[in-house]
């Protein structure tokens, strides 16, 4: 029974006495440091804002009697967003489609007037005087016909005014109106923008534009989750939202013939492929123009650690041994990866994962 205890206590300490082996035997995963080819930028900073983006105004006076839609709903081409009181527009639609009877009613009794001072002047039995005064009032009568016609199209438009279609797709940005208010020709209703056409308003400074060109051309970096890369046709720059942290290819470069006086820069408008997602006006993003290639330090982005103002690796050398080095990095590139400035020399081996080998360390 004896033998059996310490059998059982021996056995009970077995996996602590084993768990410092099995950790030791765990690899770190690590990457080397490394000088590699990468593109080399000009960044600039910029705003996202719509290509297509409007405010619809009301084209008649009168009250909202509904309101469809509000800020952050999406809105096809051709519905209607906003109804006015139609009531006025469609009495003033009814006089004027009474004014094209009275009209038609007073041209066709001019024209019969006129087909008989025709007859009666054929005949010696008139003048010319009153022949030449029935041809007028017929054509007066004529006038005013068309006249009332127009006036009545014009109704027409102006009560179709009444319900506020969108003139295109897209999104409601602002909401300016509410529900019974009154409102006058002019007056703002709702602003809109669509977010299948989105460009980047760049300022570049003049004594850069040598570096970039006319017609800018680069690699285009893509976003590290899309995995692949490509080169565009003549939009040749790269895109970087730093929250998102992901690169989006553009899809055309224009750079402007003209220079802001005060501050000596030009403007750039870099327009974003269609329909690209988590992209909206105002946003801040980063735009690399890319000028050439140069040989940079790198490290995989997620080795680098960074603790409020310290910016550090894990080094692991030869025996596995991991140390903690501070380090001063530059830009990230499109593969994920991060350019060191120094604290790290070409061939040494820094962690992957900070994190687990801050606890091997321990």
């Amino acid at each position: 029974m004896r033998h059996r205890s310490l059998f059982l206590l021996a056995w009970s300490f077995l996996p602590v006495m084993l768990l410092p082996r099995v950790q030791a035997a765990e690899q770190l995963a690590a990457a080397p440091v490394q000088y590699r080819e990468v593109a080399q930028t000009v960044s600039a900073d910029g705003i996202v804002e719509a290509t297509r983006q409007s405010t619809v105004s009301a084209q008649i006076s009168g009250r909202v009697t509904e309101v469809l839609f509000d800020v952050g709903d999406t809105v096809r081409k051709g519905q209607v967003i906003l109804r006015i009181d139609e009531r006025a527009s469609a009495q003033a639609l009814a006089g004027s489609q009474a004014q094209v009877m009275q009209a038609q009613a007073e041209l066709q009794n001019a024209k019969s007037n006129y087909e008989r001072s025709r007859q009666l002047f054929a005949q010696k039995f008139i003048s010319q005087a009153a022949l030449d005064k029935a041809q007028a009032d017929y054509q007066a009568a004529q006038a005013q016909a068309a006249a009332s016609v127009a006036g009545a199209a014009q109704s027409v438009l102006e009560h179709g005014h009444t319900a506020v279609v969108a003139p295109y797709g897209g999104v409601v940005a602002a909401r300016l109106v509410e529900l019974g208010e009154m409102v006058t020709v002019g007056k703002p209703l709702m602003t809109g923008f669509d977010p299948a056409q989105m460009r980047v308003i760049v300022n570049v400074p003049q004594y850069r534009l040598a570096e970039i060109g006319s017609r800018p051309q680069a690699v285009v970096e893509l976003s590290p989750q899309e995995g692949r890369r490509g080169v565009t046709n003549g939009s040749a720059i790269t895109l970087a939202q730093p929250k998102l942290q992901r690169r989006v290819k553009a899809a055309a470069v224009l750079v402007q013939p003209t220079a802001d006086a005060r501050t000596h820069s030009t403007q750039v408008r870099v327009t974003l492929p269609a329909n690209e997602a988590g992209v909206y006006p105002g946003m801040f993003v980063r735009v690399h123009f890319v000028v050439g290639k140069a040989s940079k330090l790198l490290i995989p982005a997620s080795a680098v650690l960074r603790r409020s103002e310290v910016v550090a690796v894990y080094v692991v050398d030869d025996k596995g041994a991991v140390r903690l080095r501070q380090i001063r990095v530059g830009e990230t590139t499109g593969q994920n990866e991060i350019e060191v400035l120094s604290g790290l020399n070409a061939g040494e081996q820094v962690a992957l994962d900070p994190v687990k080998a801050g606890m091997k360390k321990q």
